[in-house]
């Protein structure tokens, strides 16, 4: 019988083969963990009596949450972080870095085949390398910084076929909103979904990475994104699944004529076509998060808003994804278009999509953001309504003070 990716991989550092719903302990590649959990990880690797890292060069540790700390709390955790990284000789990105999973991308902390731990549930991202990334709860990174070692159930897993080609202004984001809202939230619970398809082998590998990142709105514990036209800067075997790999399920969609897509209020697979809520008013946009803050993203919104001015009374935030993403987009003229157009940019981090600070909305207040989340109280206020979007639609709706299709436009 064949394998799907996750069985391939997880066969391989198993040593034997595996199949779906077995239990296994596995050795792993790489783990990571940010401030809003590396402090309960910490605590728990001494309570278990942890003296050394099973591997320092291997593990890191991000501080792009709450970055800057926003009070003397989140500052000392910081600082507990910075010491243990001292002591322990392990990497450390501080505040200003980056996103967690972006630099695990830019560093070369994950690749290809690898098995890859992040105390983040949005760790799958990078699967869009192929690596069987997954996040898990503090005391289980704990006892991987000790043992090098995890345990997993293997997944069952689910493949979605994307035929055609996206048409001009719709993205990556507008395709992996729109697959959220077909299969649901729960619709992939504890599955490994693979992405294939002709749709899928021309994206770049910032675009894979939306669509890995956003398989965790589905419940996935991990994504693999098919691997075909994905160029980078190593050599790598691609892994394919098996021909008569067996699955959960099969999914298919024809998606040449997709529109863009937006995720209404309050649920990340409550997606409506963008006619649908067009004209809806907006006061705050935000462009960031681990989904869509990498150049491509800055570059689309850059293109929507150049040589243009926000709508009066919109706030346009943005976060890059990183300080490297950052210092292209100043390079290439992106920021120059985006600050010229009236957007504030902030600290590469994750600060508004989890509400920690820098950008709360008020009350009553409607937010279209590129981020991954619209829980009510997401962005760190329960009276105010999120929306999710492409970078693009934030642009143009930025732009118009209304929800925006970016061909009405451009």
């Amino acid at each position: 019988m064949g394998q799907t990716i996750a069985e391939k991989i997880i066969s391989r550092h198993a040593g034997r083969p595996v199949v779906a719903n077995e239990i296994v302990i596995v050795p792993i590649d790489g783990a990571m963990a940010t401030d809003a959990t590396a402090p309960l990880a910490i605590r728990a690797f001494r309570s278990m009596g942890g003296a050394r890292l099973w591997n320092p060069n291997r593990v890191a540790l991000v501080i792009d949450h709450a970055a800057p700390a926003p009070n003397e709390q989140i500052s000392n955790l910081h600082g507990l972080m910075r010491t243990f990284a001292r002591e322990m000789g392990c990497i450390l990105y501080d505040v200003g870095e980056g996103i967690c999973h972006q630099l695990m991308v830019e560093h070369d902390h994950v690749r290809p085949g690898d098995i890859f731990l992040g105390a983040d549930s949005h760790t799958p991202t990078c699967g869009a390398l192929g690596a069987f990334a997954t996040g898990v709860g503090s005391t289980d990174l704990a006892a991987a910084w000790l043992t090098g070692k995890t345990w997993l159930k293997i997944p069952t897993s689910i493949k979605i076929v994307l035929e055609g080609s996206l048409r001009p202004g719709v993205s990556a984001k507008d395709l992996v909103l729109f697959l959220v809202g077909r299969i649901g939230s729960d619709g992939a619970r504890y599955q490994a979904v693979e992405f294939t398809g002709a749709a899928i082998r021309s994206l770049s590998l910032a675009s894979r990475m939306t669509l890995a990142n956003m398989a965790a709105e589905m419940g996935a514990k991990t994504a693999f994104v098919e691997m075909t036209g994905l160029t980078l800067p190593y050599s790598y075997e691609p892994i394919q699944a098996d021909p008569d790999a067996v699955y959960h399920a099969v999914f298919s969609f024809a998606v040449s004529d997709l529109r863009p897509q937006v995720a209404i209020p309050h649920a990340p697979d409550n997606v409506v076509s963008i006619d649908t809520v067009a004209g809806t008013p907006i006061h705050m946009a935000f462009i960031g998060s681990c989904t869509n803050s990498r150049l491509e993203d800055l570059q689309a919104a850059a293109a929507v808003l150049r040589g243009h001015k926000l709508a009066p009374g919109v706030r346009l935030i943005i976060a890059p994804a990183s300080r490297q993403v950052f210092t292209m987009a100043v390079r290439d003229g992106t920021i120059d278009a985006l600050a010229e157009a009236g957007a504030t940019f902030i600290t590469p981090g994750c600060g508004p999509c989890v509400g920690t600070h820098q950008g709360i909305p008020g009350d009553g207040e409607h937010v279209i953001t590129s981020t991954n989340r619209n829980f009510r109280g997401r962005m760190g206020n329960p009276r105010a309504s999120v929306y999710l979007a492409s970078p693009a639609v934030v642009a143009a709706s930025a732009l118009r003070g209304v929800i925006t299709d970016p061909a009405d436009v451009l």
